[in-house]
């Protein structure tokens, strides 16, 4: 049955629903479990699950064009060079942007020649591999941040540790370094940039 020449329900529905959901329950573990219980930024859940389920509809849709391997490869160009204009994103940040597009990508490209086995033990090892990183070999992620300091004198090379004590104490991270940017003699500031591991200001 049609509506204008397009069919109004096939098989391929199925199909999608139960891709769809699949995919849905290893990025859940991805984000949620994760990326977000060790990062703790709400602010990449938004984009990693609608990023990500975009993805998966757009391959799902275009794989019944063959465009498969050629499409493929053009998405993880355009978006594995992702620059959001207002803030850049970080390396850990842009790895699992990464992920979730790559998953999406397996999850609705596998075509006959790849078994649903074949699905679940790559999602499974992916899966398993992040959990090692993040769980177990507690890999450091530095994290910067620029600020405004409003006191100019602890600027100067001799007075860094009180610069570095005085930033830890207003900010509540562990700092590993900071560097030092423009100076503002008129306001009595400077643009600083702090350096520190898995935290979140």
């Amino acid at each position: 049955m049609e509506f204008l020449d397009i069919p109004i329900f096939d098989d391929d529905f199925y199909k999608m629903l139960f891709r769809f959901c699949l995919n849905l329950f290893f990025l859940t573990i991805i984000i949620k479990f994760l990326y977000y219980k060790n990062s703790k930024r709400k602010d990449y859940l938004f984009t990693y699950y609608m990023i990500s389920i975009i993805v998966f509809f757009l391959c799902f849709t275009l794989k019944k064009y063959n465009l498969d391997i050629g499409m493929a490869l053009g998405l993880f160009a355009i978006f594995g060079i992702i620059r959001y204009r207002t803030d850049a994103i970080a390396i850990k940040e842009m790895t699992y942007l990464f992920i979730v597009i790559g998953v999406s990508v397996i999850n609705s490209l596998a075509n006959k020649k790849m078994s649903y086995s074949e699905i679940l033990i790559a999602n499974t090892l992916i899966i398993f591999v992040l959990t090692i990183l993040e769980k177990f070999w507690h890999l450091k992620h530095e994290i910067s941040k620029k600020i405004t300091y409003e006191n100019i004198e602890n600027v100067k090379p001799e007075n860094y540790s009180l610069l570095k004590l005085d930033l830890e104490k207003k900010t509540g991270l562990t700092i590993n370094r900071v560097t030092i940017g423009d100076l503002d003699l008129l306001k009595n500031t400077s643009k600083v940039t702090i350096y520190y591991y898995n935290g979140k200001l």
